[in-house]
């Protein structure tokens, strides 16, 4: 029976994983204080599952189940901190999303103790729940490195006290960078997942969503916050539009625009409006400023290349990243052709050789030049650095034309 049943096991494992992981650390670490004790935890609850499903079937509850087990795991690793006399652990019901702890979650990993390299490991650790491994491809770092630096990051967390909450009001104002930066992270890994069996993690996306939302009630004022939310619900209005019936990548130039969300587009375009209305520009309010000129375009060949490329310019003041000089060439190869944006493409080499996209934009500049067999083999270096499966399917049939 328990052999007949594992292919189940495993399945209902990894689906509760995906639906549960991220819910169960940020309540459990909420009980504990102890971003590092909840995160270990949780994977040990998920082993434990592993064990007692194969041989008892799958519970009910999975969900509860694996809060319940969690939290006992936790009682049992830190005795000294007096846990079985707090009342109540994570959520017995394994049902209720609370955006509040999920948002104080990050708060933790974005600790100022913490270097900004180190807030992010952790927030993909913790939050998305990327392997190691996937995160040292991530920074371009060896396997080990990048599990001494997670370490470092728990026990940092851990000597200095840091509070898995929401701060006061008086202190979010200094840790709002370092917030968004990571809500946004979360967004894009939900967006276009860098690595696993599913392109894309809509959950991940949702979840960002909502917590932008949250941090825009507890920060009504700040026009970055509305930026930021506006840039994602943009996103979020081309989301059904972005994979085909086979799971495929579909480029924006290709894409079926009527099935666009305008309602969608329309919220954030309010939003952003707002935003700028309070004269205070950012780098979230310019990328929000980017799309909206995409989601007006009736036609990728129509689309005001121009204004893009003179909108990354103005980006280009705030944030001085390749990745934003590469984006610019792609607005450049429009507005003023291949040529020019390839020399602007070249002398990026530096900075992003290891980048997928790099290549994959070099690809087509060289295509567009007639200079074939350079463009084939700046796909293939694309298709070597992409760990996206709907990213490395539309590589491979760019290869193959």
């Amino acid at each position: 029976m328990a052999k007949e049943a594992g292919a189940g096991e495993a399945g209902a494992l990894e689906a509760a994983y995906r639906r549960e992981a991220t819910r169960i650390r940020a309540a459990l670490a909420a009980r504990v204080g102890d971003v590092g004790l909840a995160e270990e935890s949780v994977q040990d609850a998920f082993i434990e599952a592993v064990q007692h499903w194969r041989a008892e079937g799958v519970p009910p509850n999975p969900g509860g189940w694996l809060a319940t087990t969690a939290w006992l795991l936790a009682v049992a690793a830190a005795p000294s901190a007096g846990l079985h006399g707090r009342p109540g652990g994570p959520d017995p019901a394994g049902s209720r999303d609370d955006p509040d702890e999920l948002l104080g979650l990050i708060f933790a990993c974005c600790h100022p103790s913490l270097s900004r390299e180190s807030q992010i490991a952790l927030t993909l650790r913790v939050v998305c729940g990327l392997t190691t491994a996937e995160i040292s491809a991530a920074f371009l770092a060896g396997e080990p490195a990048m599990a001494q630096r997670l370490s470092r990051a728990r026990k940092a967390l851990r000597e200095t006290g840091a509070a898995v909450r929401i701060p006061d009001p008086d202190q979010l104002g200094g840790r709002l960078d370092e917030v968004l930066a990571v809500i946004y992270l979360v967004f894009n890994e939900g967006y276009l997942a860098s690595a696993g069996r599913t392109p894309a993690r809509r959950d991940l996306a949702a979840q960002a969503v909502a917590l932008n939302r949250l941090l825009h009630t507890l920060m009504p004022g700040e026009p970055e916050v509305l930026g930021l939310l506006a840039l994602m619900l943009l996103h979020e209005s081309r989301a059904a539009t972005r994979f085909d019936g086979w799971g495929r990548l579909v480029r924006l130039e290709d894409q079926d625009r009527s099935a666009w969300d305008r309602a969608l587009i329309g919220e954030a375009t309010r939003l952003l409006a707002r935003a700028m209305a309070m004269h205070r520009p950012g780098p979230y309010q310019i990328q929000a400023a980017i799309a909206a000129v995409h989601a007006a375009a009736r036609s990728y060949s129509g689309t005001d290349w121009p204004q893009i490329r003179a909108l990354y310019d103005r980006l280009l003041l705030f944030t001085r990243s390749p990745i934003v000089r590469l984006n610019r060439a792609v607005a450049t190869r429009f507005a003023v052709g291949p040529r020019a944006a390839l020399e602007e493409v070249e002398p990026l080499a530096a900075d992003l050789g290891d980048y997928r996209l790099f290549h994959a934009v070099r690809a087509e500049l060289l295509a567009d030049l007639g200079r074939h067999d350079e463009a084939g083999a700046a796909n293939e270096r694309a298709l070597a650095l992409a760990a996206n499966p709907a990213e490395r399917e539309l590589l491979a049939r760019r290869l193959a034309l």
